[in-house]
């Protein structure tokens, strides 16, 4: 793959497709295992709003870790539904076992398994696998594909540059809690060409194959967003969040088919975030 790891990468960039591309397959197949069928759903969300977990999310991350741990033991493991494990190093797993529950719950199959791998930092290499769909988006270092029946096709943005022709994605409006935040969403949604909700981790990974310009979400955990950092990257795009540093604290996260996009929506969000940190000025009678 040309990726060869400099000297002292504790990953072998080489070998990973061909160790982890069969656990997140597996990972999706634990998955189906419940979707559209008979499923107690716990909310464990309580007063910030309904957040459902599921035996079929508890059971596919309890998977992926127990294959991560003995494949990569000086790893850090890092999970939605279990939290961390294993020494705290340059290296971490990130898995979100079913990102877009409410989704999934429904029976709306845009949800995937999401597995992201970040050195020193910065992400490095995702997957996400839509087992309904029978797909797998994934990337590693510079080099991203869609896996479906066999078959391999290079990732591309559409490398749209102007907001104007640009369509908008996010999973929903409710997202957006903090003021500037949504002050910011509601500007951009009036400048683009379409805006549409929905989709979850799906949308990422139609940004990485074209058809989506942005995605532009609030509310983010770290594991909604790192694995599919490295996927959008790897397809020509930007991802960070307001300040334009990698989003690997979740939070605001704007995503674009090309640096000239994500410049505009990075004004944008700024502009919106500095009028809400201006006081208001009263004029005082004397």
């Amino acid at each position: 793959m040309g990726l060869g790891p400099a000297v002292g990468d504790p990953i072998d960039l080489d070998a990973l497709d061909g160790i982890v591309s069969p656990l997140i397959i597996e990972a999706g197949k634990i998955a189906m295992r419940w979707f559209r069928s008979p499923l107690v759903t716990e909310d464990k969300g309580g007063e910030q709003g309904f957040d459902p977990v599921t035996k079929a999310d508890r059971m596919t991350e309890s998977y992926l870790r127990r294959e991560l741990s003995g494949l990569f033991p000086d790893s850090q493991i890092v999970g939605e539904e279990a939290g961390s494990t294993g020494p705290t190093g340059r290296v971490q797993w990130v898995i979100d076992p079913i990102d877009g529950t409410k989704s999934y719950v429904t029976g709306v199959p845009l949800w995937g398994v999401l597995l992201g791998l970040v050195v020193d930092g910065r992400p490095i290499a995702g997957w996400c696998r839509q087992p309904f769909l029978d797909e797998t988006f994934a990337a590693i270092g510079s080099e991203g594909w869609l896996e479906r029946d066999g078959d391999r096709r290079a990732l591309k943005t559409s490398r749209t540059t102007d907001v104007d022709r640009a369509t908008l994605y996010a999973t929903h409006p409710s997202m957006f809690v903090e003021p500037w935040h949504r002050v910011a969403f509601e500007r951009l949604s009036r400048q683009v060409r379409m805006q549409r909700f929905g989709g979850d981790c799906y949308s990422y990974c139609l940004l990485a194959l074209g058809h989506i310009d942005l995605v532009v979400e609030s509310s983010l955990q770290p594991y909604d967003i790192i694995p599919l950092v490295a996927i959008v990257e790897a397809a020509g795009g930007v991802v960070t969040g307001p300040d334009g540093e990698p989003p690997v604290d979740g939070g605001f996260v704007i995503a674009a088919a090309s640096a000239q996009l994500h410049r505009q929506v990075l004004d944008i969000a700024a502009a919106a975030r500095a009028e809400s940190e201006t006081p208001t000025r009263r004029t005082r009678r004397e």
